[in-house]
């Protein structure tokens, strides 16, 4: 099957209907492209997990339209996410907190804790507002990929990964480009386990409070692994003056053969690729460049460090996590 069009009511219709009866879809988002399931029912939850091949205690995040459906999952939501929720949903920001007892139970992993977000995709509402008048208040939706490897941010990028199979909507490249900013509200002090493009600082003044980094007692959360997001090439993540030594040393000895550079600076690699200036471009594109560059049959993909800027924080977290899945 290929990927239907997402501004076809008639697609949307059957989208809905697809996850009302316990099965999956790719589903666009404005961060990634998601493999969704009804996460009321832990049997249609558990086709995620084996289709990604992702353990089970992995937490998946509950995709809701609003603050209403987020009290099917919450056991209750503190005051911290109820000002990030109004502040920033729809959007890339989830929220994780205690979750009602006997809901959720396989796409929270088992945990007494449950990550929401609101999504803001027009797609993806208007599937959530259709599979809700068929009795599906919320999606599980991690990455629709499988598990480690790059994100989906376009429609064939699924189609890809899970083949004909599948329903998925095309509702174009995702805006955002990287997953959504993850925020810990179950307990005392929030904490930040997952960066994102929503900027850090933009959390705290809504909060009034700094974010705590996390800590051994922190709930486990999507995407946290040390090593995720990763190509079938090789990922070396250098900052520029490595960069520029490592790649002299290649080209004198011969060995550019297969090696993709995506870096600011420009050099005659096998195969190069100019990273954006801006955070916002660079993590729009991130998914798709690793994408490309392994498709093109690249051995190693050298990639220059981004800023130390705090802008850039959500693009260093999956580059890190992507070159640390290959060690020498």
């Amino acid at each position: 099957m290929l990927a239907l069009p997402g501004h076809d009511p008639q697609a949307i219709q059957a989208a809905a209907r697809c996850l009302a009866d316990g099965e999956l879809l790719g589903l666009p988002t404005e961060t990634v492209y998601g493999l969704a399931a009804r996460a009321d029912q832990d049997a249609a939850v558990a086709k995620i997990f084996a289709a990604k091949g992702r353990p089970s205690d992995h937490p998946l995040i509950v995709h809701v339209l609003d603050a209403a459906a987020a009290d099917t999952f919450a056991d209750h939501l503190p005051t911290t996410a109820r000002r990030l929720m109004d502040a920033f949903w729809p959007g890339p920001l989830t929220v994780i907190v205690p979750r009602k007892a006997g809901v959720a139970q396989a796409a929270a992993g088992g945990h007494a804790t449950v990550a929401l977000r609101s999504p803001a995709h027009p797609v993806a509402r208007a599937v959530m507002a259709a599979a809700r008048d068929l009795g599906v208040d919320g999606l599980a939706a991690p990455s629709a990929n499988r598990f480690g490897r790059v994100s989906p941010t376009q429609a064939r990028h699924v189609v890809e990964e899970f083949g004909p199979g599948l329903m998925v909507l095309d509702g174009g490249a995702c805006e955002v480009g990287i997953e959504s900013t993850i925020v810990d509200c179950s307990r005392a002090r929030p904490a930040l386990l997952r960066p994102g493009l929503l900027a850090q600082s933009r959390i705290e003044a809504v909060l009034g409070e700094p974010l705590m980094a996390p800590d051994a007692a922190a709930p486990k959360a999507s995407g946290t692994l040390a090593a995720h997001y990763a190509p079938s090439a090789r990922v070396r993540l250098l900052d520029a003056e490595a960069l520029a030594l490592r790649f002299a040393t290649a080209s004198a000895s011969g060995s550019l053969e297969g090696l993709a550079v995506y870096s600011r600076a420009q050099l005659p690699a096998w195969r190069w690729q100019a990273m954006p200036a801006d955070p916002a471009a660079a993590a729009h594109e991130l998914f798709a460049v690793l994408r490309e560059l392994d498709a093109a049959g690249a051995r190693e993909i050298w990639v220059e460090a981004p800023p130390r800027d705090p802008a850039w924080a959500g693009v260093r977290d999956r580059l890190s996590r992507a070159a640390a899945a290959f060690t020498d």
